[in-house]
């Protein structure tokens, strides 16, 4: 089954805001599965063992299969089913939210908390950067020395993404493309060189980080 572009967070952020002398800290990361979403959360709990409370949501999987909630001790339905939904909103996968609460004397009755969990996770989303995880494959480009200059400078002003390159008799790149982009690319080395570019498809299926 091909994978499918996924919008997700490039890496870990946070916000947080004080409610009524609570202070509510929203955290945010990517997680492919739920081992890595149960491995964020423990990393919450572990940097904030004084608070009350770590109430979180996260959806992950290929299909979203894992979707998750917690009030973590705070009135049903207070404080997980409103992180989740944010993270429904915003058409995020992959993702886990976890909001810290540092009580604060002052009761906010289940409006209030409703309001400020989801609250918590709308700031830890907008704190975030996100990406299109797209499907894509590895090649290997292989020319001659004297064409480096024009394929380097086409690849990079095309936005694909050179891994590493390798310097022998000729020289090889290897390179990151979407599947959307293989043909076109393919036939634009092939304009550029002349036909000469040897163009090798390695088997690896990987997902690449756009921006958005």
């Amino acid at each position: 089954m091909a994978e499918r572009p996924l919008l997700t967070i490039a890496a870990r952020a946070a916000d947080e805001f004080t409610e009524k002398k609570s202070r509510f800290i929203g955290q945010i990361a990517p997680a492919e599965d739920e081992d890595a979403a149960t491995a964020f959360l423990e990393q919450i709990r572990a940097e904030h063992r004084g608070a009350a409370h770590h109430c979180y949501a996260w959806i992950c999987g290929k299909s979203d299969e894992f979707q998750r909630s917690s009030d973590a001790g705070e009135p049903a339905g207070t404080a997980g089913r409103p992180i989740l939904e944010a993270i429904k909103r915003a058409e995020l996968h992959n993702t886990v939210i976890v909001v810290t609460r540092y009580f604060g004397g002052i009761l906010l009755g289940a409006g209030g908390l409703t309001r400020a969990y989801g609250k918590a996770a709308q700031i830890a989303i907008a704190a975030a950067r996100q990406v299109l995880r797209v499907p894509a494959a590895k090649f290997a480009l292989t020319f001659d020395y004297t064409q480096m200059g024009r394929v380097e400078s086409f690849l990079q002003q095309q936005g694909y993404v050179i891994e590493s390159r390798l310097f022998t008799e000729q020289v090889c790149f290897l390179c990151l493309i979407e599947d959307a982009r293989v043909a076109e690319a393919e036939q634009a080395l092939a304009d550029l060189s002349g036909g000469t570019l040897r163009w090798q498809d390695l088997g690896e299926q990987v997902m690449l980080d756009k921006p958005v």
